[in-house]
């Protein structure tokens, strides 16, 4: 018996309709969603949007260009930019504003390019100014530069492929057949699904003469033509040979630049007339404010911005008394006035995205160029030969005229006309139709043996043609040649002036900072923390990420020096002023990223160098150890940073510092233990010294802990100690392992 329902409530029914709906959901795992609808999307946007091509264009950019062209842009008048941007909405449907965007970063006025290729007349902003806006395209007109000559050069000649547009009513280029290698001359930035590009400008003579030296010479020293980046804002490059060197071979890492200024004394004010491509005026301004605000900096009277139409122009009004070069020196510190540049060269090749360094990208932009050349000139050899073809049917002609006039004359039909040739002469239908359009006024002997002379001169090209498609050193010296007319045509000198790091004498200030007792502590995983004395004493335990674990702790002074040593053999120099104050209920300041370390470096040690005196000993891996002057990381420079800061022949174990000679203890793998006096190691001045042998190791054996004697546990001191280097040392025993670890922490 079926139980009764309470309160006799009716059964409720579900509509139809969600029933029909619940049917149509299906489940679908987030991985099969992403693989059919993200991943198309991803692509999308890194090969047709966002990352440039070894021509050196984004899409946007080739199509905006390719519009001006065909619309006469490149020796007619400037149109108004509201017209361009119309027109190219034909290949490129994202929208006007988008189009006029690129436009203005193409344009001369917005000085983003070392080498513009729009020619604009009108309010077009600038690169360096954050609020002025860009007049709308209604106001300004533009036309193609003249160095867009070269983009365009025999484009009509197959030298690149074409496709439709996306209604497929037109066709565009995929690429353009630029003469010279604009993938390196014009600076891109782009930003897609994953990965990202940023691609520095280099100087367009520079390029060309290097890339010249490379063809003549594929052993060439690309550093010896090719100085460094080249900016359109100008200002200075601070160069480090290391880190040009590295931008150079991987296509990653960061240059350095800084603004330039001047002192004018009979007004007691510093002008800033160029500024780092990374920057704005407003930045810097809003800088300046903020420290003037907060008291770190009490020598500026006043800061404004006087740009006009003669150029950028901060003008830094000072008090009485102050020393302009310890001013700005201050400032390049601490505001964007000194900024850096990260280097990715990510570029598109056959529609793959690949980080490139420099000499590659030359090497891939020459193999491109080359079928560029070999297609136009075999494009130009079939033209010739189906010229040849036409005259040598006229040749046939020459040989009775008469017979020509009779056959068609006594043609009743014009459709016949070209058939009765082609079988009173035995020429085929083109040369037929050839000879049937010649003009009657045409039909003598002296116009016939003038083409007829023109065969020879056509016979020859077409040898020379096919000789240059089989001679690579021939279609190589066509690339030259139109190098060495772009250099001619184009180049220009320098824009950013280069500044070698280690002769810029570094000016000692007077220190801003309050100086005081402090603690620091830093944590295996990389946090740090500056603890003054009062605070420690309330603290309580010291708060970690969870497996994280304390690695470092120094009693120290607020304006203490850091040395904090990287596994990728660099080192970078802070102060503890540069932190803020913290304390121990707080995790403290992330220093990889503080510090600005490269994507997957990590912190192997950290040491206070206090005046550089002493000696830092280094412990590897392989059982070596190196012992380096504390000096040799002292720099003269405001740089904070140093590459090579110890050899990469084997991972780096410990960092001891040393004022004076004491007893080490080293311990391997296999537990066996080393303990030696520091002076059986010679200082060395060269940072990356690869060391001397201290523990010997059997196979498959590493050095896996290292520090001062003082440190450890050990009893038996006089089991472990040698009297020379290297030896292979004594297995540990338990009465000296103790309850710590041997180790530095």
């Amino acid at each position: 018996m079926a139980k009764k329902k309470e309160n006799n409530a009716p059964e409720r029914k579900i509509p139809s309709s969600v029933l029909g709906l619940k049917a149509q959901v299906q489940e679908q795992l987030i991985v099969d969603t992403l693989e059919e609808n993200f991943m198309p999307y991803a692509v999308s946007v890194i090969v047709s949007r966002a990352i440039p091509e070894i021509d050196g264009f984004k899409p946007s950019h080739r199509k905006l260009l390719y519009t001006m062209y065909k619309m006469g842009l490149l020796n007619g008048n400037r149109t108004k930019s509201a017209n361009i941007v119309g027109t190219t909405m034909r290949l490129n449907p994202h929208g006007d504003a988008a189009i006029y965007d690129t436009m203005v970063r193409l344009s001369k006025g917005y000085e983003a390019l070392l080498t513009p290729f729009v020619d604009g007349k009108g309010n077009f902003g600038k690169v360096y100014s954050r609020d002025m806006a860009w007049a709308a395209p209604r106001y300004t007109e533009a036309k193609l530069a003249p160095i867009c000559a070269e983009l365009f050069k025999e484009i009509d000649r197959d030298t690149v492929d074409f496709v439709d547009n996306y209604d497929g009513t037109m066709q565009e280029p995929t690429l353009l057949p630029t003469t010279f290698p604009n993938v390196l001359v014009s600076a891109n930035t782009g930003i897609a699904v994953g990965m990202a590009s940023n691609i520095c400008g280099f100087n367009l003579t520079e390029v060309c003469q290097t890339a010249i030296a490379l063809l003549e010479d594929p052993e060439h020293d690309i550093m010896q033509t090719l100085l460094a980046p080249d900016f359109p804002t100008g200002g200075e490059l601070l160069y480090d040979l290391n880190d040009i060197e590295q931008v150079y071979k991987t296509g990653r890492g960061s240059i350095r630049l800084r603004a330039k200024w001047r002192y004018i004394k009979a007004e007691n004010l510093i002008e800033i007339y160029e500024l780092p491509y990374t920057t704005t005026a407003e930045a810097v301004l809003d800088k300046v404010a903020e420290l003037i605000k907060t008291g770190k900096v009490r020598e500026i009277n006043d800061m404004r911005d006087e740009t006009d139409l003669s150029g950028l122009k901060l003008a830094i009004d000072l008090k009485r008394g102050v020393d302009p070069e310890k001013l700005m020196a201050r400032l390049f510190k601490m505001t964007p006035l000194m900024d850096s540049f990260p280097c990715n060269f990510n570029i598109l090749i056959a529609g793959t995205p690949k980080v490139m360094g420099v000499r590659e990208i030359l090497d891939e932009w020459t193999a491109w160029r080359l079928e560029c050349v070999r297609r136009r000139i075999y494009a130009e050899l079939q033209r010739q030969k189906e010229k040849l073809h036409l005259l040598k049917g006229l040749g046939k002609i020459l040989l009775d005229i008469d017979k020509a006039i009779e056959i068609i004359r006594n043609t009743e039909e014009e459709a016949e006309v070209v058939p009765n040739l082609m079988i009173g002469f035995g020429i085929d239908e083109v040369q037929a139709e050839y000879v049937a359009e010649i003009k009657l006024r045409n039909i003598n002997r002296e116009y016939i043996l003038k083409r007829i002379q023109e065969t020879e001169d056509l016979e020859k090209q077409i040898q020379d043609l096919e000789d240059t498609l089989k001679s690579k050193r021939r279609l190589k010296g066509i690339i030259v040649s139109e190098l060495k007319t772009v250099i001619k045509k184009f180049g220009a000198p320098r824009k950013t002036e280069i500044v070698y790091a280690d002769e810029i004498e570094e000016i000692e200030e007077d220190e801003g900072e309050e100086d005081y007792p402090v603690t620091l502590f830093m944590t295996r995983d990389g946090y740090f923390k500056k603890i003054t004395p009062q605070s420690l004493r309330m603290s309580g335990e010291q708060k970690l990420k969870e497996g994280d674990r304390m690695v470092f702790t120094a009693e120290a002074t607020n304006r203490a020096e850091i040395l904090v040593f990287t596994d990728k053999q660099q080192v970078y120099k802070t102060r503890a002023a540069d932190h803020p104050d913290s304390k121990a209920s707080v995790l403290g300041v992330y220093l990889p990223a503080a510090l600005g370390m490269d994507e997957g470096e990590s912190i192997v040690s950290m040491v206070l160098p206090g005046k550089y005196t002493g000696s830092v000993v280094f412990f590897f891996e392989n059982g070596k150890a190196a012992r380096v002057a504390m000096n040799a990381y002292e720099t003269k420079t405001n740089r904070r940073k140093l590459s090579g800061a110890y050899s990469d022949k084997s991972p780096l174990i410990a960092v001891l510092p040393l004022e004076e000679d004491a007893e080490l203890a080293v311990e391997s793998s296999d537990t066996r233990t080393l303990v030696f006096h520091s002076s059986l190691l010679a200082p060395k001045t060269t940072r990356n010294t690869q060391g001397v042998g201290v523990l010997s190791l059997k196979k498959q054996r590493t050095v896996v802990r290292a520090g001062l004697l003082a440190d450890t546990p050990i009893k038996n001191i006089s089991r472990y100690r040698v009297r020379a280097i290297p030896a292979a040392g004594a297995l540990l025993k338990e009465e000296d392992t103790g309850e710590e670890q041997l180790g530095l922490f």
